[in-house]
């Protein structure tokens, strides 16, 4: 059993909600990344438990991921984190494989989950496109009429949406939100609202590598997150809401993600709360009160 230290990132789009679940101060944090594993920027997990205590989740997963067939992947293949968007996100795309390997000439694309913990304050997210080819997309860009691209999705609290890779999309002001993502970090900016950082420059745009990796067409639908698990692309995700006394009985990792506010546990002198993660191998039992929790496995 490995209990992981999240991360904190701040963002130019992120809020308050989750800054009291770390020590050190923050202005604003936009991701707390509950699993987080990047060999290139050597950004990982610190597990707080174990023989691996001190070390890093990479560390750990180089060591073991051909126990569990993953051994084609430099970094564990999913991204866990809590998403706060106190502003909008970019109107953004992700690559599939086959943009991937021609932009960025890399194997992996990217495709993601969301859970809404809580709604976004208009009640929708930004999905999909109004138009039915890229140069529909394109002449709205260069016109500057990016107010008519974007569709909407309407979406609640409870609700999980899978966003395939090369749908425009874009989580809006006021939600909270579990996320998995395949890990491979390319995200094009299609537009970030005119917004500026402290320097007052606004963030880079990606609209080339966007409209290579668009599809207009797509669009996600929005489902209740029941105790049924879900399988995509790379990984199964179930929503368990009252967690104790749990075993792993698959044959790979599995990561239990806690979103109950009210968590307040200790496993192995690690006291437990939201947005960490706990990650069991084969056949290991967790044999604490955790509260509403979130599954998730890689299906490779």
């Amino acid at each position: 059993m490995l209990i992981l230290k999240p991360i904190a990132h701040e963002t130019i789009w992120g809020g308050k909600i989750l800054t009291k679940y770390f020590s050190e101060p923050h202005d604003k944090i936009g991701h707390m990344y509950s699993l987080f594993d990047d060999a290139a920027t050597k950004t990982s997990n610190l597990i707080l438990n174990g023989d691996f205590s001190g070390k890093t989740f990479h560390e750990y997963f180089s060591a073991h991921k051909k126990s569990f067939g993953l051994e084609q992947f430099e970094n564990f293949p999913l991204v866990l984190a809590i998403v706060d968007s106190a502003e909008n996100l970019s109107l953004q795309v992700h690559p599939d494989d086959n943009a991937a390997k021609k932009i960025e000439n890399s194997p992996h694309g990217k495709n993601e989950s969301w859970y809404f913990l809580n709604a976004p304050t208009s009640g929708k997210i930004f999905c999909g496109t109004n138009c039915n080819s890229i140069s529909e997309v394109k002449n709205l860009i260069d016109a500057n009429k990016l107010s008519k691209l974007a569709d909407t999705l309407p979406v609640d609290a409870g609700d999980y949406v899978y966003v395939q890779a090369g749908t425009l999309h874009a989580i809006t002001a006021g939600a909270l939100v579990y996320e998995i993502e395949e890990n491979a970090e390319y995200t094009y900016r299609v537009f970030d609202f005119d917004r500026v950082d402290k320097a007052g420059n606004k963030r880079q745009l990606h609209i080339e590598q966007a409209l290579q990796s668009l599809k207009p067409n797509l669009k996600s639908v929005a489902k209740k997150y029941s105790d049924a698990e879900i399988s995509e692309r790379l990984y199964s995700t179930k929503l368990l809401n009252n967690l104790k006394n749990y075993q792993n009985k698959s044959a790979t990792l599995e990561c239990l993600t806690v979103i109950d506010s009210k968590a307040d546990t200790e496993i192995a002198g690690v006291k437990i709360s939201f947005g960490m993660t706990i990650v069991l191998e084969p056949q290991e039992k967790i044999s604490a009160e955790i509260g509403k929790s979130i599954l998730s496995r890689t299906v490779i």
